[in-house]
């Protein structure tokens, strides 16, 4: 029930949003690696309509952990990823290499972030090094459900998960900074809460 901004970069059409689907909602202390879980930053209940009305589901979207991101499906390694996971029909998940395409047309992680960031402090904590925004993607620093049970980061980081895991356990993501241009590449416990980012098929 959602519309969704949108933007192309290169040769690839990304959301310039994060993804608001929300079947369910838990509080930032209950976590799996396993079993899909959606949070809304700061939200710590299990009514959807209440965390719906938040300012955080408005300006940042709902946090997927891995699971529940992937919507059950298997890891991808292929760009595109052929995983609709989260996403609405027509769209997919981005598997790492995709993102990988993503920061490479961009010029490099280095210089990524700046390029993808939404301009400004009215989200981003200051100094927002290098933010231009020039594609259109709007980077938020949506922060993260942290496998220590607590909501971290907002304003300070934006994490987004790929459709590619690195371990049994562990999946690739991107993040970016406050303080930086580049876009970090990592890999973390799949019971993290993280935004997504959607790809048009």
């Amino acid at each position: 029930g959602n519309e969704y901004n949108w933007v192309q970069i290169g040769n690839q059409v990304w959301m310039a949003e994060n993804l608001k689907y929300l079947p369910s909602v838990v509080g930032p202390g209950t976590g799996s690696e396993t079993t899909p879980y959606y949070y809304v930053y700061g939200y710590d209940g299990t009514n959807v309509a209440d965390a719906k009305a938040t300012d955080n589901y408005t300006t940042y979207g709902v946090l997927y952990n891995w699971t529940a991101a992937m919507d059950g499906e298997a890891s991808s390694t292929t760009n595109p990823s052929g995983i609709q996971g989260v996403c609405p029909a027509g769209w997919h998940l981005p598997s790492d290499a995709e993102w990988t395409e993503l920061t490479n047309y961009l010029g490099g992680t280095s210089v990524a972030g700046g390029k993808l960031k939404e301009t400004g402090t009215t989200h981003w904590a200051s100094p927002n090094t290098d933010a231009t925004n020039e594609t259109g993607f709007t980077a938020l620093p949506g922060g993260a459900r942290y496998d220590n049970g607590l909501f971290s980061y907002i304003g300070n980081y934006g994490y987004w998960w790929s459709a590619t895991e690195s371990y049994t356990n562990y999946a690739w993501y991107r993040f970016v900074h406050f303080n930086y241009s580049n876009v970090f590449r990592d890999y973390f416990s799949k019971e993290l809460g993280f935004s997504v980012r959607c790809v048009r098929d």
